[in-house]
């Protein structure tokens, strides 16, 4: 695939993200955050990076200056628990596990799959269900299991794995963007940098 033919195709899916959905992670962030519930974020390979990039920026750059802040924690940044989990119980159970020491009903799980089927993932999601708390599943390719199986499905349509990745990051940058025009309306914006806010 060329450079032009990847930019068309993360056109064209980006065209196709359904902003209903968007609207609602937004009003599921809002609520977690007015609770004071914590979002639990997860994947592997490039969907961890996701995972461990959105977690970073609604720590930081959507709580920057807020007396109440977004309780958001990715389960995939804790090397030395996962390592132990995947060595000693196995690969399926690293984030259902650390969910068993911390997950409440209120809270809210967000699992991150390309192609939709991560048994780890899956695992920890249903889980998360019985204990009543909500999910959202991100997913590409055709969805797998868990488009079908979460509370709310952010998918990107194409069949590609970069193309999945890209849309998911972007998803989370839309709901950052419209959570911080909700809680910090000055800052959210469109110009003014992370520099001017930090110095003024």
């Amino acid at each position: 695939m060329t450079s032009k033919e990847y930019l068309k195709l993360l056109q064209s899916t980006l065209n196709e993200v359904d902003l209903q959905s968007v609207e609602k992670m937004k009003t599921i962030f809002l609520e977690a955050h007015e609770k004071g519930s914590k979002i639990y974020t997860m994947g592997n390979g490039g969907s961890a990076a996701n995972a461990s990039h959105a977690a970073g920026d609604f720590l930081k750059g959507a709580s920057f200056g807020l007396k109440k802040r977004f309780n958001i924690i990715c389960l995939n940044d804790n090397t030395p628990s996962l390592m132990a989990i995947a060595n000693d119980v196995g690969w399926d159970d690293i984030f259902i596990e650390p969910l068993k020491n911390f997950l409440k009903p209120e809270d809210v799980v967000i699992g991150i799959s390309g192609s939709g089927n991560s048994k780890n993932v899956l695992k920890a999601i249903h889980y998360s269900k019985k204990i009543g708390a909500k999910t959202i599943g991100m997913t590409g390719f055709n969805g797998g299991e868990l488009k079908n199986v979460c509370d709310l499905s952010i998918h990107s349509p194409a069949m590609d794995m970069e193309i999945a990745e890209d849309i998911h990051m972007a998803v989370f940058n839309m709901v950052k963007k419209e959570v911080m025009s909700v809680l910090m309306p000055k800052n959210a914006s469109m110009g003014e940098t992370y520099d001017n806010r930090v110095t003024k």
